[in-house]
């Protein structure tokens, strides 16, 4: 199992025919650098497609999924970065809309 500590969603879209180094790069070029044990999760133009690219410490990983029908929730392009909890990251994955999981999704007495 690859260890994730943090997680990091990119607002701007990647073409999804882009490999393990062109999306290395746009991970430099966007966040400064590729930190060990962090995911990076980019959606193509039409948010159909996710790819996320893991940095395990040694080397990267780039995994890729797409949705047959509708699409991920994702931000408007052009707003910043957002950092991801787990449970948002797993739900994101899953096609769910994760700005309603985690602690940003709580109930609290007001």
């Amino acid at each position: 199992m690859i260890r994730i500590d943090a997680a990091w969603l990119a607002t701007t879209p990647l073409d999804m025919r882009a490999g393990t180094d062109t999306a290395l790069a746009r991970v430099v070029a966007v966040f400064g650098a590729a930190h060990p044990h962090h995911a990076y999760v980019f959606a193509n133009q039409r948010a159909n497609r996710i790819k996320i690219l893991v940095h395990d410490g040694v080397g990267v990983w780039l995994a890729a999924r797409r949705l047959h029908q509708g699409k991920f929730v994702w931000t408007a392009p052009g707003s910043p970065n957002i950092a991801l909890e787990h449970a948002q990251l797993h739900a994101l994955v899953l096609g769910l809309p994760w700005q309603r999981v985690g602690s940003q999704g709580a109930i609290t007495v007001v």
